[in-house]
Order: structure tokens, then C-alpha cells, then sequence
């Protein structure tokens, strides 16, 4: 036998003999104890850098607010006779109210002397604020939907302080957009507004393509529209007019 062969040999024995099992066992540790960190730096540190924490120009004390209008939400945030949504009150709905203190708060006082007397617009954090290239109606979901507020924005009609704002440093949109599980996990329909947390909510809907009094018939036509674009397979249209409107495109919701 050659001394090639008698190496080999030797080699296969001691591997037979389990003479490297010694050198597994820090190798399988090392491994577990990085995977461990990664997962620590990704899922505790790395969000906690990433977002940076703001607070609203003022304390709003929503519960206060619904307690005192006559129509709830859509007191401050209602739709227009063409059907648009109105979105963040103005200073002009405020000042309806808020002309002179009316309280004791040290916010509503802070609000008349520094937007209301300057005739400045107040420069909301928007939670729920989308990229410019999402196209969303707030009619199609609310007057023909029938959704309620809380379906995608919680309970903050209940809250009695304006949540923290976590800005992403990187987009500069709301962690609220996100989520705030990194495992993307959610108990509610409210915790995330992601582009899967959308198509999730339109495939489990059933839609009725009613509309209210009131509408034009110009309105109902672009509603329809979208009903049929927003709500697949549940109204009488198969497709939309276009490849811009057409069920499943990406114009749908994406201009």
C-alpha cells in the first residue's frame, strides 16, 4: 500500500472514529449565538433607530371634540358636494370654534395665539399619509363601502392625546403605514396600511354598488367605476373601460 493510500486511510478512520466531532460544536454555537444577535439587531435595535419620534404642533383631545359636535367624525372630517373628502380640518373649520379661547387647556391657548391669531395653518403629522403615487377615495369606501372610520383608523375618535408620530428616517412616512410588528403580524385591521393589508380587505368583501341619494349621476358613474376596479368579481361590470381602470391593474390604485 502506497503512503497516499495508507493517509487516506488514516483519515477515513479518524473521521469513522468521530475525531472531528470536537470542531461541530462551536461552529453550530458561533452560528445560533449570530443568528440570535441578527435577529436582536433587526427586530429591536434597528427600529428603534430607524424611527424617530415627534410630537403633534398641538395636544388634540379628539374624545373632547366628539363629545361636543353634532355629527361625530364627519363634523370635522366630511365630504363636499362633489363627493371629495375634506381630509384634515382647516384652520378656517376651526376657527368656527376656536375664534377666542373657549377653555382652560394650555393647548387650545397655544393654538389661538400661535395659528389662529397669526392666521397660520397648522402643520399636522398625518398617520395614515400615503406615497404621492397611491390613489385613495375615502367616498368609495365610506359612502359606498359603508366602512367605518375605525376599520383603518382604530379608535382614535376615543383618544383624549395625539399619539406619538414615529417618522421613518429613511421615507419619511408614519410607522403607522408600516406596522409596528416586525414579523408583520397584526390583530387589527387598523394596525397596518400596507398595499397587502388593501388587497386583503378587498378580497374578503362583499360589495354593494348602491349609492346614496344626493349623488349625481356623473358621481355614481365614476363610483361604479371604481367599485368595479376597487371590488373585484362583486358587481355586474366584468372589467373597467381601460387598462388604467381594468380589474387588478396597477392604475387602480397607482397613478
Amino acid at each position: 500500500m502506497s503512503k497516499i493510500d495508507e493517509k487516506a486511510q488514516a483519515v477515513s478512520e479518524d473521521s469513522a472514529n468521530g475525531a472531528d466531532d470536537g470542531a461541530g460544536g462551536p461552529i453550530i454555537l458561533f452560528f445560533i449565538a449570530g443568528l440570535v444577535v441578527s435577529l436582536i439587531i433587526g427586530w429591536v435595535i434597528f427600529p428603534k433607530v430607524l424611527y424617530s419620534q415627534k410630537r403633534q404642533p398641538i395636544d388634540f383631545n379628539h374624545a373632547l371634540h366628539v363629545g361636543e359636535v353634532e355629527d361625530g367624525c364627519n363634523s370635522c372630517h366630511y365630504f363636499r358636494e362633489d363627493g371629495s373628502f375634506s381630509g384634515i380640518p382647516k384652520l378656517a373649520s376651526c376657527v368656527e370654534c376656536h375664534e377666542d379661547v373657549l377653555g382652560e387647556s394650555e393647548e387650545e391657548a397655544k393654538f389661538v395665539a400661535e395659528y389662529v391669531a397669526k392666521e397660520r395653518e397648522v402643520p399636522w403629522l398625518v398617520y395614515s399619509k400615503q406615497p404621492p403615487c397611491v390613489y385613495f377615495s375615502h367616498a368609495a369606501h365610506v359612502l359606498m363601502a359603508k366602512n367605518d372610520c375605525v376599520t383603518c383608523h382604530g379608535h382614535i375618535g376615543e383618544s383624549e392625546n395625539s399619539p406619538i408620530y414615529e417618522e421613518n428616517r429613511i421615507t419619511g412616512y408614519s410607522r403607522n403605514i408600516w406596522g409596528y410588528n416586525m414579523a408583520g403580524i397584526k390583530k387589527n385591521s387598523w394596525d397596518r396600511m400596507k398595499m397587502d393589508d388593501c388587497a386583503e380587505c378587498h378580497a374578503e368583501t362583499k360589495f354593494d354598488s348602491g349609492v346614496e341619494g344626493g349623488m349625481s349621476t356623473e358621481i355614481s358613474r365614476h363610483f361604479d367605476e371604481i367599485a368595479a376596479t376597487a371590488f373585484p368579481g362583486t358587481t355586474h361590470k366584468g372589467k373597467g373601460t381601460s387598462v388604467q381602470t381594468e380589474r387588478g391593474a396597477c392604475f387602480v390604485c397607482h397613478k
